[in-house]
């Protein structure tokens, strides 16, 4: 057995955390670029709390408010012109992952010359980026615990992962009681999105020991949780179990990787604009009952963890799961449509070779054109 197992993630967990986001920024800067979506934030309160808190601190900071849903390579470009001509020298993200994943890159292109794609691609490589310090409102992508900002070209519909150690947080808050303003529908698909990361690092082919303990122990906690919580549980200590839960997602597949549902997800999301979650409940049950004897056992146990009894009905207990949460979706009621599958099927050849490498069971070009007709 060899692996390596490097992550430089410094998590501040806990319930009022984020009232302290301004002595956790000041040693990075004495300027904030504050990232955000376009309302929920300042609906919640929690930009006036950061601001504030950054203001105490003595950290200036002015707002950035363009990010949407599966960024744009050509917002974070805007962002980092925007970054560079008011002199910011930390990046302060507060959203779900669209909006940390967004700030990944702004910091990124605030310090690195070209074009953005180009180190998407690997034809670059940057080593630096600003400052992040990383506040998660939605427990699902786990952004906040790895170096991966997944963004759209909007070019071309490219879908894929600005990966590097650079855009790993100098600190992440992560504060539960900022999860619990979010709408049960935005809950039920990014806690989806987190049981997806750790089912699939799991089940991973690069998977290791590290990963696999981490990975059980996040299905775990979702399990028990999620439900629970879509019903209208006011129970703090479920809201601590999904929010560390989506963290330690995010830090597993930093290691593990995703696999096939995250690789064929992208694309749709690309062509589409389509909720990432929402893709994902679409695909994953096809494809689990595609995959699972590529590794019985390992299937097996996420199966259990979810009520079920043996790997052949994991993909059954994926698909009561997701009917408990009001998930169950197809590709075609999402606006896809079999004339989309050609280019799906490429496109995930082309930006999400490593998820397809990672699938415990790999599948050529036209297998995966099947699996997309049968999630129609």
């Amino acid at each position: 057995m060899k692996f390596n197992y490097y992550l430089p993630v410094n998590v501040i967990f806990g319930c009022g955390k984020v009232s302290e986001a301004g002595e956790i920024a000041r040693p990075y800067g004495k300027k904030a670029l504050i990232v955000t979506g376009k309302s929920s934030a300042k609906k919640s309160g929690l930009y006036d709390k950061v601001s504030d808190s950054l203001k105490v601190s003595g950290v200036e900071s002015v707002l950035f408010d363009k990010v949407s849903q599966n960024p744009l390579t050509t917002t974070a470009i805007e962002g980092a012109s925007f970054a560079k001509e008011n002199g910011c020298d930390v990046v302060v993200a507060i959203g779900g992952g669209s909006i940390m994943d967004c700030a990944k890159a702004i910091a990124f292109l605030s310090v690195n010359d070209g074009d953005i794609n180009d180190y998407i691609f690997n034809k670059k490589n940057g080593e630096e980026a600003l400052p992040l310090i990383l506040i998660p409102t939605t427990c699902g992508t786990g952004s906040e615990g790895n170096g991966f900002a997944v963004l759209t070209n909007p070019d071309n519909g490219d879908k894929k992962s600005l990966r590097c150690n650079a855009i790993i947080a100098k600190a992440s808050i992560v504060d539960p009681e900022c999860m619990m303003t979010m709408p049960k529908k935005v809950l039920a698909s990014v806690g989806f999105d987190a049981l997806c990361h750790s089912m699939e690092a799991y089940t991973s082919r690069i998977s290791q020991p590290f990963t696999d303990a981490l990975a059980l122990y996040a299905i775990e906690l979702i399990a028990d949780s999620l439900v629970d919580l879509y019903n209208g549980s006011a129970d703090v200590k479920k809201w601590e179990k999904i929010t560390i839960a989506s963290t330690i997602g995010g830090m597993v597949i930093n290691q593990a990787g995703v696999t096939l549902a995250h690789g064929m997800e992208h694309p749709a999301s690309g062509l589409k604009d389509i909720v990432h979650g929402h893709g994902l409940a679409a695909l994953t049950p096809v494809i689990i009952e595609a995959s699972w004897k590529g590794n019985v056992e390992k299937f097996e146990k996420i199966s259990k963890l979810l009520g079920g009894n043996s790997a052949a009905d994991c993909a059954g207990q994926v698909k009561s799961l997701l009917s408990k949460i009001n998930m169950t979706v197809t590709l075609s009621e999402l606006g896809l449509a079999v004339e989309d599958i050609p280019w799906m099927a490429e496109n995930c050849m082309k930006v999400s070779a490593a998820s397809v490498a990672n699938n415990p069971v790999v599948f050529t070009q036209e297998e995966i054109a099947e699996i997309y007709r049968k999630a129609m």
